[in-house]
C-alpha cells in the first residue's frame, strides 16, 4: 500500500497486481497462487474465484491496518491456511479496545466463508463505518483510535523479512553462478542477523512469503507476493 505525494488530499492506494486476473462472463477462473494470510477460502479450496474473492482480502488489510495483527496468521504456513478455511479469527480485546463496532461489522461482513455472503465494493462504500448515516455514527468513529504501536511493529517486521528475502535470493543466484562457473570465486551477501521484533508472525506462503517476497504456486510457478506498507507513511484517520 503506497500513499500519494504532494497533493492537498493524499489517498492510499493498493498496489502490486501481479497475479490478478480479469475475468470473463461465463469463463470460470482459479487459481492456488496467493500470500497466505490474504487468500480467501475459494482460493485454498481450489474453486471458482469472483470479485467477492477480493472483498475477502480488503476485510484482512482493514483488520491488519487497525490492529497491527494479521486475523489468520499460525506459526506455520499450514496452520495459517487452516485458519482461512476455517474462517476462525477473533478481536483481540487489547488490539481492539479503541476500535469501533462499526469498524468490526465492516470486517465481520468481508471475513465471510461464503462469497455470496460478503460484502461487495458497492455495500462497503456505504456501510456506516465509511460513510456515517447519524452524527452518533460519526462521532463513535471519530473516537476511536489505531493501534498504531502494534502496526508498527508488523511494518518492521514486514521489512525485515523483505530484506532477508532480497539477501538470499542473491546468494542463491551466486551460488548458481558458482555452479556454472566452478573456477571463478563468488562471495556471499550477509542477510540480516535478527529481525527488529520477534512476533508471532510467520512467513508466507511460499519460500519466503510475507510481505514482497517471491511466493511459489503450488503448479510451480514463480511469483511476485503483494507488498505492504512503506515507511513513513500514515494509514489514515478512520478506524
Amino acid at each position: 500500500m503506497l500513499q500519494e505525494k504532494d497533493v492537498p488530499k493524499p489517498r492510499i492506494k493498493i498496489i502490486d497486481f501481479g497475479l490478478a486476473q480479469q475475468l470473463e462472463d461465463g469463463i470460470t477462473f482459479k487459481s492456488l497462487c496467493g500470500t497466505p494470510q490474504y487468500i480467501a477460502p475459494e482460493v485454498i479450496n481450489y474453486e471458482p474465484l469472483s470479485l467477492a474473492t477480493d472483498m475477502w482480502s480488503i476485510g484482512v488489510i482493514t483488520y491488519i491496518l487497525l490492529s497491527g495483527l494479521s486475523p489468520f496468521q499460525g506459526e506455520t504456513d499450514a496452520e495459517t491456511l487452516s485458519n482461512v478455511v476455517a474462517g476462525a479469527y477473533e478481536f483481540e480485546e487489547r488490539c481492539f479496545s479503541q476500535t469501533s463496532e462499526m469498524a468490526k461489522d465492516f470486517i465481520r461482513q468481508l471475513l465471510v466463508k461464503e462469497p455470496q455472503h460478503r460484502m461487495t465494493a458497492a455495500e462497503c462504500l456505504m456501510h456506516p463505518w465509511i460513510k456515517p448515516q447519524s452524527r452518533k455514527q460519526a462521532l463513535s468513529r471519530r473516537r476511536s483510535s489505531i493501534n498504531m504501536r502494534n502496526f508498527r511493529k508488523f511494518n518492521a517486521l514486514r521489512k525485515w523479512k523483505l530484506s532477508y528475502n532480497t539477501v538470499s535470493a542473491c546468494n542463491r543466484l551466486c551460488r548458481t553462478r558458482l555452479l556454472c562457473n566452478p573456477g571463478k570465486d563468488h562471495e556471499e551477501l550477509v542477510s540480516p542477523q535478527e529481525p527488529p521484533d520477534p512476533t508471532q508472525h510467520g512467513l508466507g506462503w511460499g519460500e519466503k512469503g510475507f510481505g514482497g517476497s517471491v511466493s511459489v504456486c503450488p503448479y510451480g510457478s514463480v511469483l511476485q507476493a503483494p507488498c505492504f506498507g512503506q515507511e513513513g507513511q500514515s494509514v489514515g484517520e478512520m478506524r
